[in-house]
């Protein structure tokens, strides 16, 4: 009996152990709709899901992607949640992680008018790459060959694609049409879950399982570093402090001076509310609230001695052509400034600089508007860029402002030809400080390419004017608690350090504003205000020893992002890795012989800006293993 009841309990114990060792799929669902993939081992396995509904003529679709809706986002667990309408269709989608590689997705639609479509179909894209000898069934029908850019649409409840090393499984709730197409990077796959007439409140809902499972790339990782060759100079992080939440910004402005090395600031010069009349004079009036608190900002920064970047939004009415917009007009941002009151413009913003130094002890090192490629708020052409930046900085210069232009501050990177006619302009080259672009679109490696090209061409550094990755994400606020949303942001900033060589990345903010912490009541969240991982990825890249310059680095590997950093003169050595895969080993070599001993630090979902430990080299290299989804940053200095 005894004997019976110990086998039991190691039974018991076996099957216990048996269960946890299972763990949930882990799905990265984008806050529009879009699964990306489902992480397994730590390697995000690809794939994207959207929504699509084509009109009743056939010929105009619109579909769910960044940016093109208004979407809501939250997470209770193991499921996500988004809410969004394409047009009158409201759609609800949850994904729920379930036990193994698998995900359930839960599709409700519902139409507040009487409407026609040709369709409303679950789109799903596999990269072809992945399945180069992949064999297709849908139902009990099987495709031999991909070859060919459109397949028969049937009716089928899902299908499985197989290859040597990945496998695909969809299976849906009822059968419906699908179509499948291939292009030459991706196959494409159509569920049709509704089409033709929805009456005002008609509502439908589709349920699909997805599981995905392939090979986790664990081959070592092999980094050199050229300590010999030395680039543009990193400052060192920083951050953009535009005061727009006087209930819940002090707390977070104050968190992140305290906790944080700062080494770049960018703050607001509030212009319409500076001189909202043109025949007055700010000086001789009572200053704005607005002003006062921005004038304010930018000392307190100062006086940390951090160098500032000033930028104007809105406009004064008096200064700009047509009606003031203070959103968009027909899909148009902003206002062309009136070129009968340029020399009245020159004087408002000098006037204002005058004041600070004056009165606050500030003189901005440089000076910009505020996206004005696409009119956030002023709107000018590339041609006025050319022109404001002679005009206004031969006017700073002639009335003893020595602060200088920004070339760009564009919206994202994809706007480089708005800078191409300045940045050839000899004339303003004395005016410009720095070359400025915002991180929000656009960072493919031959774009970034182009504006370090641009600094190095004009003998000035890059700055990242505004860092982060979704300029819609003060929209869905819960996501910046997602660790996917926190490798991506710290991936970009590794890519920038590696690629532009920028002077600083001025983190988009370190406000309440897209605030890198959670709680406090910010976002209705009531938690006590504390860092999550963001936060922390953010510091651990502000940790990096001030002023060091751009080295060469060289690597190998699937989802591994480095850059490095030196100062020779020192011996000060950083170099920073993000590894959004599955945990390996990683092997660097090149680095300075006479620094024996180097410190490790590690961020993740887990472990916060932690030193994990100090690290000896060994045959002239230093072996760790990395953790999948993981930031590290080894530093080391000379004795």
């Amino acid at each position: 009996m005894f004997l019976n009841h110990r086998i039991f309990c190691l039974l018991a114990t076996c099957l216990f152990f048996l269960i946890c060792k299972k763990v949930h799929a882990q799905s990265e669902l984008a806050p529009w709709g879009n699964i990306n993939g489902i992480r397994s081992h730590g390697q995000l396995l690809e794939f994207e899901t959207s929504l699509k509904v084509t009109g009743k003529d056939g010929l105009h679709s619109k579909v769910t992607a960044m940016e093109r809706q208004r979407p809501h986002y939250s997470r209770q667990g193991n499921t996500q949640t988004v809410n969004t309408n394409i047009d009158s269709l409201y759609f609800k989608e949850t994904v729920a992680d379930k036990w193994g590689d698998k995900i359930k997705v839960t599709i409700q639609v519902k139409s507040t008018v009487d409407t026609v479509v040709k369709s409303i179909q679950f789109c799903l894209k596999l990269p072809a790459k992945n399945y180069p000898d992949g064999k297709l069934k849908l139902l009990k029908s099987y495709a031999d060959s991909l070859s060919g850019a459109t397949a028969v649409t049937l009716n089928a409840e899902g299908i499985k694609l197989t290859s040597q090393q990945n496998k695909f499984y969809l299976q849906s709730d009822q059968p419906m049409p699908v179509m499948i197409k291939k292009d030459t990077a991706n196959i494409l796959v159509y569920f049709t879950m509704a089409q033709g007439e929805m009456k005002k409140g008609d509502s439908l809902q589709r349920t699909f399982i997805i599981k995905i499972s392939g090979e986790a790339d664990k081959a070592p990782v092999n980094i050199v570093v050229n300590t010999d060759k030395t680039g543009s100079e990193f400052a060192g992080f920083g951050g953009n402090f535009r005061l727009q939440n006087p209930k819940f910004d002090p707390e977070v402005i104050d968190y992140c001076l305290n906790n944080m090395r700062v080494a770049w600031g960018r703050v607001e010069m509030p212009w319409r509310f500076w001189q909202p009349k043109e025949e007055h004079d700010p000086a001789d009036t009572t200053l704005h609230p607005a002003v006062i608190k921005a004038m304010e900002m930018a000392q307190r920064l100062n006086k940390m001695g951090i160098p500032l970047i000033i930028s104007a939004w809105f406009p004064p009415a008096w200064a700009v052509e047509g009606k003031l917009n203070l959103k968009p007009v027909n899909g148009i941002w902003g206002n062309p400034l009136n070129p009968d009151k340029t020399q009245e413009i020159y004087k408002s913003i000098t006037g204002y600089l005058l004041y600070l130094k004056a009165h606050f002890g500030v003189e901005p090192k440089l000076f910009s508007f505020n996206e004005s490629d696409i009119g956030i708020n002023v709107r000018i052409t590339a041609q006025q860029h050319d022109e404001l930046i002679k005009g206004l900085g031969a006017y700073f210069a002639a009335h003893g402002v020595k602060t200088k232009m920004l070339l760009g501050d564009n919206s994202d990177a994809t706007t480089y030809q708005f800078i191409t006619t300045a940045l050839n302009d000899p004339a303003g080259l004395p005016y410009i400080g720095a070359v400025s672009f915002h991180s929000w679109r656009g960072c493919d490696d031959v774009t970034l390419q182009k504006w370090a090209n641009a600094a190095k061409q004009n003998n000035v550094p890059l700055i990242v004017g505004e860092g982060s990755i979704d300029a819609q994400a003060w929209g869905y606020p819960q996501i910046f608690e997602e660790p996917s949303y926190a490798i991506q942001e710290i991936e970009l900033y590794i890519r920038l350090l590696r690629i532009c060589q920028p002077q600083s990345i001025l983190q988009w903010q370190l406000t309440a504003d897209y605030s890198p912490l959670i709680g406090g009541g910010i976002f209705g969240n009531h938690e006590p205000l504390h860092p999550g991982q963001r936060f922390y990825n953010l510091k651990q890249l502000a940790s990096t020893p001030p002023n060091l310059s751009a080295i060469p680095v060289t690597y190998n590997g699937t989802n591994i992002y480095c850059a490095a950093l030196a100062d020779n003169t020192k011996g000060t050595y950083t170099l920073h890795l993000v590894n959004n895969g599955s945990s390996r080993m990683v092997i660097i070599s090149g680095l300075p012989a006479n620094i024996k001993t180097w410190q490790l630090y590690l961020t993740n979902k887990k472990l916060n800006d932690k030193q994990t430990r100090s690290i000896k080299i060994k045959d002239g290299a230093i072996l760790f293993k990395a953790q999948s989804e993981s930031f590290y940053s080894l530093t080391g200095f000379k004795n």
